[in-house]
């Protein structure tokens, strides 16, 4: 077959064009990441990272940033539109009473020493700092999830359940059946996955409840599956309620690794709270503000909100925090309490990567001659969060923070006490993707008698670790601080 004389050249002109288009390409694709990112990023270190991704690797760091850097969601609207619905709902049954959560009316008091603190979160979140409840440790699955089952084993009205992963284990099966239980017997049950962490179970819990009766639902599917391990925008709260007063919260997830008895291939241990009071409606209003937004169902009324009597001596306040009305609700709170500490900080968390502002604040905390002790897993289950944390610790070390290594099982404990009757608990991590990325719940209690249960399993951990310093960090390799000092210019996307 003859082809015509003309297409050669034809080809070899459409073939010259290839990089000509490539590069307006690259350029269109750049300059709308640079445009997007400078309109609708709000901290100077990732706009200029992700500017940077988008100039220096063509296509690839423009669909990077399509996919890990861009929020989709503005919850704002359905968060104030389920709390007007609740205001009078609550307000239609119950004659006319204040509204649900802890929104709703004054600050209880709180000692002198805690009034800025206490001011600043009010002025962050909205929330009103509550008394009369009582907030109980439960350490490792071993506590946790007994009391989990049990909770849900007394159900008489309602459960919701909100959280990361849920894997469908030897753990997970027992949840499973419970709820499942407690649906046959007239029980109202709601759960919630995150799409993503529901993803590291080969079957899928929610597609498991569903197919026994649950209503379960996923919380954002991911609109590139391939990349699920880095899918940002995720829901890491880990929040049970039952019949609306007996609250669970903390960073444990549902799976066998928790529960160190069984003796797993990968143990993790982890900080979890049972909690009884007001506060417990704040709780149920994070899930109930998730679950209408995944699904589109209102939960109101005395079905999922008890009353909330006073049970105990904590004053708690709800903390949520997320890439949308409550973006760096976080943030401000854990920078106003080390502003505040006196004497002390004590912080547990699994990763640790904040940001310069966050490092500069630990820094002055110690200069100024607060005690400032920062437990960390020595191998955490992600070697390139260890890679990255690395480079950060020597400043904080000089500066006379102590760093202490804490040995296998990984600790996915979270925790940070000031002082001694100040306290938060709940999911967040100390790096970006929680501070920033993720849908978090924690909170913040004032209490004397809390801090020293939680002081006595820092004591715990602080006996069994061993203490980073900085003569430690300078035998390292050559090789492995170039490897660390690369990873943490990955820092704005990890």
């Amino acid at each position: 077959m003859n082809l015509p004389s003309w297409l050669p050249g034809v080809l070899r002109e459409g073939l010259s064009l290839v990089p000509v288009l490539a590069t307006l390409l690259h350029l269109a694709l750049a300059l709308a990441v640079t445009l997007h990112a400078l309109l609708t990023r709000r901290h100077v270190s990732t706009t200029v990272a992700w500017i940077g991704l988008a100039w220096l690797a063509p296509v690839v760091g423009p669909l990077l940033y399509l996919v890990l850097g861009v929020n989709r969601i503005q919850r704002a609207g359905v968060a104030l539109g389920m709390k007007e619905a609740w205001q009078r709902e609550h307000q239609r049954a119950h004659g006319g009473a204040p509204a649900i959560g802890s929104a709703a009316g004054p600050d209880a008091p709180c000692t002198p020493a805690l009034a800025g603190i206490n001011r600043l979160a009010r002025q962050t979140t909205g929330n009103a700092l509550l008394a009369g409840n009582a907030v109980t440790p439960l350490i490792d699955g071993d506590q946790a999830y007994p009391a989990m089952l049990a909770a849900i084993a007394g159900a008489r009205r309602s459960i919701t359940l909100a959280t990361y992963i849920f894997d469908l284990d030897a753990v997970g099966s027992a949840f499973a059946d419970a709820l499942v239980q407690a649906s046959e017997r007239g029980v109202a049950v709601r759960v919630l996955v995150d799409a993503v962490g529901g993803r590291y179970s080969r079957t899928r819990m929610v597609a498991h409840l569903r197919a026994r009766g649950v209503t379960a639902a996923a919380f954002l599917p991911p609109r590139f599956p391939g990349l699920l391990a880095y899918a940002n925008l995720r829901n890491h709260r880990k929040i049970m309620v039952v019949d609306g007063a007996l609250g669970f919260t903390g960073g444990m997830n549902i799976r066998a690794g928790h529960q160190l008895a069984l003796q797993t291939a990968h143990p993790v241990r982890c900080l979890h709270f049972a909690v009884r009071g007001p506060v417990v409606a704040d709780m149920q209003r994070a899930f109930s503000i998730d679950w209408a937004f995944s699904t589109g169902e209102a939960l109101l009324g005395d079905t999922w909100f008890d009353a909330g009597q006073a049970c105990g001596p904590v004053l708690a306040r709800g903390v949520s925090d997320g890439p949308d009305g409550d973006i760096d609700h976080m943030r401000l709170v854990l920078l106003g309490a080390l502003a505040s500490a006196q004497r002390r900080v004590c912080i547990m968390t699994p990763y640790f990567l904040p940001d310069e502002v966050l490092l500069t604040t630990l820094q002055i905390t110690a200069l100024r001659g607060v005690a400032v002790d920062i437990v960390l897993p020595a191998r955490s289950n992600l070697p390139l969060m260890d890679w990255a944390m690395r480079p950060q610790l020597g400043g904080l070390l000089h500066a006379g923070c102590r760093v202490h290594l804490s040995p296998p099982p990984f600790d996915h404990s979270k925790l940070f006490l000031v002082d001694d009757d100040w306290s938060l608990i709940g999911s967040t991590n100390w790096d970006a993707r929680s501070l920033r990325l993720n849908f978090e719940y924690n909170l913040e209690c004032h209490d004397a008698g809390l801090v020293k249960q939680l002081d006595v399993l820092v004591h715990q951990r602080l006996a069994q670790a061993r203490a980073l310093d900085v003569a430690l960090l300078d035998r390292q390799p050559l090789a492995g601080q170039l490897r660390d000092r690369l990873t943490g210019l990955l820092s704005p996307y990890l």
